[in-house]
This record gives C-alpha cells, sequence and structure tokens, in this order.
C-alpha cells in the first residue's frame, strides 16, 4: 500500500475546499435548521464529475478509483456531513448497482445522466418491517407478460422523494429466500411510482430521507438488473462497496471534529491560558487523534482491495464498524472540548455531533457489521 496522497487526491481536496467555501459552508445551518435538500447543489457536483467519481470515462464519469473517492467522501462531509451522504448514495448505491449489474444497454442509457447528475439516483431495500432482515421484505413484483408489477414500499430511502431513476429490489419468490429477490431500474415519473412521507431527523437533516411507494407499477422486463432472483445478491456486493462511502463519511466527520477542536482548545483560555494546555483537554486530544488515524488505515486498506478487485467483505465491515464509532466518540469528544458552546449552533460540532450517529445504522448497523466480521474471521 501507498500512504502517500496522489496528485488527483490533492487536487480534488483542493478543489472541493474551494468549491466548498463558496457552495456549502455559507448555507449549511440554514439547510439543517429548515430540513432542505439542496438539489440543485448536486448538479454542480456533477459538473465537477464528483456525481461519477467511479464511472468509467466513457460513460461520462470521472474514472477514478477508490482513494480519489474516499478523499471526495471525507472533504465533502468535513463541510457539511448531509452533502457527503447523499453524494455517497447515489455514487455507491443507485449508481454503483447499475455499473457493477447492468447490461450494456442499461449502463449507455443510465450511467451518464448519473455521471453528470442530470439524474439524482436513489436506491430502495429497506422497508418498514425490514431494516437488517432484509430477506424478509414485502415488497413484491409479479411477472405479467413483458412485465413486472411492483406493489410495496420502501423507506429510509436517501432521495426517495427527488430521485429520477431508483434501483429498487422487491420479493419475486419466496419470503426467506435469498435467491427470491429482484433488482429492478425504476424511472421517475413511472405510473404507480412515487415519493412517500419524509422523515424528520435528528441529523443529516439536508440529505433527504424518505418513503417510495409502489402501488401496481408496471415495469418492463428489460428494466431487471442482471438475472431474476439476484436482486438480493447483488445488494450484498453493492454494500460491501457502499460501506467504504460511509466509513468515509464516518471519517470526513470525526475529522471535522478533531480539527475545530484543536483550533478551538488553542483559542481558548481558562486560568490565564489555552485549554490545550491542560492535561485533560490534550490527552482528549490524543485519543481523538489516533482513533482517527486507525480509521482512516482501515479504510485505505478496503479501498486499496476494491481497486484491485479482491475481495473486501470483511475490509470494508471492519472499516466501516470502526470508523462510524469513532466518529460518534470523536464527535462527542468534540462537544465536550467545546462546553457550554459545543451545545450552541454557533459552533459545527453540535451538528457533527448529531449528524454522527446515523454512520452507525446506515448501510447495515454496528452489530450487523460484528456480525460479517465474526462470521469472516470464523470461517
Amino acid at each position: 500500500m501507498n500512504f502517500r496522497e496522489s496528485e488527483n487526491q490533492r487536487m480534488i481536496a483542493e478543489m472541493i475546499r474551494d468549491f466548498g467555501s463558496k457552495e456549502i459552508t455559507p448555507f449549511r445551518k440554514d439547510w439543517d435548521d429548515r430540513q432542505f435538500f439542496p438539489k440543485e447543489l448536486f448538479k454542480k457536483l456533477g459538473e465537477l464529475g464528483l456525481m461519477g467519481v467511479l464511472v468509467p470515462t466513457e460513460f461520462g464519469g470521472a474514472g477514478f478509483g477508490y482513494e480519489e473517492y474516499v478523499t471526495a467522501i471525507v472533504e465533502l462531509s468535513k463541510l457539511d456531513p448531509s452533502v457527503g451522504l447523499s453524494m455517497a448514495a447515489h455514487n455507491s448505491l443507485c449508481t454503483g448497482h447499475i455499473m457493477l449489474f447492468g447490461n450494456e444497454e442499461q449502463k449507455n442509457t443510465y450511467l451518464p445522466k448519473l455521471a453528470t447528475c442530470e439524474w439524482l439516483g436513489a436506491w430502495g431495500l429497506t422497508e418498514p418491517n425490514t431494516g437488517s432482515d432484509a430477506g424478509n421484505m414485502r415488497t413484491v413484483a409479479e411477472k405479467d407478460g413483458e412485465y413486472w408489477v411492483i406493489n410495496g414500499a420502501k423507506n429510509f430511502i436517501t432521495h426517495g422523494v427527488s430521485g429520477d431513476v431508483a434501483v429498487v429490489i422487491a420479493r419475486t419468490g419466496e419470503v426467506g429466500d435469498s435467491h427470491g429477490m429482484t433488482a429492478f431500474i425504476v424511472e421517475r415519473g413511472t405510473k404507480g411510482f412515487e415519493g412517500g412521507r419524509k422523515e424528520d431527523k435528528l441529523g443529516m437533516r439536508a440529505s433527504e430521507t424518505a418513503e417510495m411507494i409502489f402501488t401496481d407499477c408496471r415495469i418492463h422486463e428489460s428494466q431487471v438488473l442482471g438475472n431474476v432472483g439476484e436482486g438480493f445478491i447483488q445488494s450484498m456486493k453493492v454494500l460491501d462497496g457502499g460501506r467504504i462511502s460511509i466509513a468515509a463519511l464516518s471519517l470526513g466527520i470525526a475529522e471535522g471534529a478533531l480539527e475545530a477542536s484543536i483550533q478551538y482548545s488553542k483559542e481558548r483560555e481558562q486560568f490565564g491560558k489555552p485549554i490545550s494546555k491542560f492535561q485533560g483537554i490534550s490527552f482528549k486530544l490524543a485519543d481523538m487523534a489516533t482513533q482517527v488515524e486507525a480509521a482512516k488505515l482501515l479504510i485505505m486498506k478496503a479501498a486499496d482491495l476494491k481497486n484491485r478487485g479482491e475481495k473486501v467483505t470483511l475490509a470494508s465491515a471492519k472499516a466501516k464498524y470502526f470508523a462510524s464509532e469513532v466518529c460518534v466518540s470523536v464527535s462527542n469528544d468534540a462537544v465536550q472540548i467545546f462546553g457550554g458552546y459545543g451545545f450552541t449552533k454557533d459552533y459545527p460540532v453540535e451538528k457533527y455531533y448529531r449528524d454522527s450517529k446515523l454512520c452507525t445504522i446506515g448501510e447495515g448497523t454496528s452489530e450487523i457489521q460484528k456480525m460479517v466480521i465474526a462470521r469472516e474471521v470464523l470461517k
């Protein structure tokens, strides 16, 4: 592994910091307060190549690898974790699923639009009655000639209302059968497909999370991704890569909270000297910095394996589990270092703190990650 940042990574980080100072930072508090999803911002990110980081250039993407992708998510998440989350979900889930399992016609149709964010992507696996237990889903697709008819609902879907196209996994076989689910590409505007209730959330409030509802939604068989019955297996492979993106999101939050804490501890004086001079604060910062670095190394290993086309299930689960827990811990410590000011919206650490918790839940809870890790190490 090469631990040095590449020129591409430095270029991406600098570009995002420059863009974010004008287009994200001045608005993030307002977006958060109003739970406003800034869809037009993602069109601009598309122009910068950030909505198709991993998409090959022949489909209009940036054609980068996972190291550059991680860098992009980290830098966006430092500015506003909500933006990092939406960018990651668009890239890893909807776009990533089509890129991995779409046929040439599907790739040519959808990847150019997704890579530029002409179309925003959504991905539907979770349902009201099934969170971690995806195999028990109740959304059903039944064959009717050349069409499939989908009925059911998905919830906790990023861009469930605003997404222009969604990859949706529906049951086409028996409940609990891992080969009884199929993935479909469903375009917004398709009769019987609509957005539902938008969630009122603790954090990540500028990233839209909502229901998707299907009522006798007819989808042509050409919209099936891969083969019938492969949807669940495909989803698990998509999530292997997606977990790296959530780990990167966690790292961005943790780095942002750490950097803010270091700066504040140097400026805030008590008893005649900066609080960074007190062992209670400096040791806390030492722990935070060590945890952040360890999370970064786990993510870099997973990204390296993914780039080389090797199995990444164990590495991505470790990275996601550890980084997300570190993210919560470091954000909590940041609020403590800021004291009373950390409990106000005048400083960014309260937002990092609220946003951090999603990272231990989304794309597989910490408990699910431990199940995956245990299963892999016990083989």
